[in-house]
């Protein structure tokens, strides 16, 4: 009786420990990461903040104030996660001028389908005006500066 009991409360601490990151994680995907610069997007959140392609699905029009960068990305993914630092240097550098959303693909497959997005990471770089243009894979730091700088936050003559 004693080792069953043992055996019990062994599987039960090993269920509890194996639950501490899930239960550490934030409850809702749309809250902001860590670092708060960067935000993570449900379906929702991407019809509120970026696109109502519900009630448009024809005519783009994004409804931020501020260009936006979004990283469509999955959790296993090994390029994804090299690309993450990067994004949050971004964010913390661009504070002020561009907003940083990520999408996982695994969780928002409609919002995937939508852009087309088959391999990742998938980043959408979104002007305030004009349409957005996708970019693929893990993309060094100084090629999205380029982008924000051209496409996103371009000098005005």
């Amino acid at each position: 009786m004693k080792q069953s009991s043992f055996l019990f409360s062994v599987v039960v601490f090993l269920l509890t420990v194996a639950c501490i990151p899930v239960y550490g994680q934030k409850a809702a995907d749309n809250t902001k990461s860590d670092n708060s610069e960067i935000i993570h997007l449900t379906k929702d959140d991407f019809i509120k903040l970026v696109w109502d392609f519900e009630s448009s699905p024809k005519e783009w029009k994004y409804k931020g104030e501020k260009p936006c960068i979004i990283d469509f990305y999955a959790n296993w993914c090994g390029p994804c996660k090299k690309l993450s630092p990067t994004l949050e240097a971004i964010a913390k550098e661009y504070k002020d001028k561009v907003i940083i959303y990520k999408v996982n693909v695994d969780n928002e497959k409609l919002l995937a389908s939508i852009f087309g997005v088959k391999s990742i990471p998938a980043i959408l770089f979104v002007p305030v005006e004009g349409q957005a243009q996708m970019a693929l894979g893990n993309l060094p730091k100084e090629n999205i500066k380029n982008v924000i700088s051209q496409v996103l936050l371009p000098e005005k003559n």
